[in-house]
């Protein structure tokens, strides 16, 4: 079997999940903040080869004894490693609708060990318990006056507890605080994440942490500054423009990963069939 066949097979593969990320991130170019995936492609470990044993090769001089020898290295192949969010910033649209919420990322801290910045999130309750976290502030009051986002679940206070506005007559000040008639309800619940790469990124823009346990509290965190926005929307981060390139890119690799897939295949083919004749 030749050695190469394994090798492209597993750049097809590689190509192909990257494929399908890219056009995952596409097709949530509009949908509000969504955060593009981004995903990391890596070789497995060379092996190294060497010859086993001793040969005897016939010499004028008598006979010549051949200890193992390195042949050299052979490339495994490559996988995709992780796909990981982008995390930044999405641009605002503005709906004049009061129940639409942004966040403005202002500070964030770097994570020490990933080098990657902190974020921040709104919470949502869990129908199980325990909270989810989203950046679509595309929220709605439900028929018992409760903020919800747009699956349903309880958009959730600093305090850990659901808000009843019973209308959309209300006003969000840029710090947090809801306001009725010009009385503070309540104050819009935001999570921080200080090394977001290790949330698991759920459908319908939902992350949850890996132990289950809750982001704490994004007010009072040192270093951390953001604001929020009524009447806004944050769009997705998607740069549908680069994602394009890198699909047709990606294709372009797993075309020429197959042409050479198709050229061991012929080789194949001519050693059972003609070379095995003989």
């Amino acid at each position: 079997m030749f050695k190469g066949f394994y090798t492209v097979a597993t750049g097809m593969i590689a190509q192909q999940r990257k494929t399908e990320i890219l056009t995952n991130n596409m097709a949530n170019a509009n949908t509000p903040g969504f955060k593009a995936d981004q995903s990391t492609i890596r070789s497995f470990p060379d092996m190294l080869l060497s010859a086993r044993g001793t040969t005897n090769i016939p010499t004028e001089k008598g006979i010549n004894t051949l200890k193992a020898t390195e042949i050299g290295a052979l490339n495994t192949g490559v996988y995709l490693q992780e796909t990981l969010a982008n995390y930044t910033q999405g641009t605002l649209i503005e709906t004049n609708l009061t129940t639409d919420i942004a966040l403005l990322n202002g500070a964030m801290p770097i994570d020490q060990e990933s080098g990657q910045a902190g974020t921040i999130f709104f919470r949502l309750e869990l129908p199980e318990g325990g909270e989810a976290y989203t950046r679509n502030g595309n929220f709605t009051i439900d028929g018992q006056g409760y903020l919800v986002n747009p699956q349903g679940l309880y958009v959730l206070s600093d305090q850990g507890e659901r808000i009843q506005l019973q209308n959309e007559d209300f006003q969000l000040s840029q710090d947090g605080r809801i306001l009725v008639d010009g009385q503070q309800v309540a104050t819009l619940g935001v999570a921080f994440s200080a090394n977001p790469d290790v949330l698991i990124k759920q459908d319908n823009g939902l992350f949850r942490s890996i132990d289950g346990e809750m982001l704490p509290s994004a007010y009072g965190q040192d270093g951390v500054t953001f604001a929020l926005q009524q009447n806004y929307i944050e769009g997705s981060n998607v740069d549908a423009a680069q994602s394009m390139t890198e699909l047709l890119t990606a294709y372009r690799a797993f075309e020429a990963n197959q042409k050479v897939l198709q050229a061991y295949d012929k080789s194949m083919d001519k050693a059972v069939n003609e070379i095995g004749k003989v």
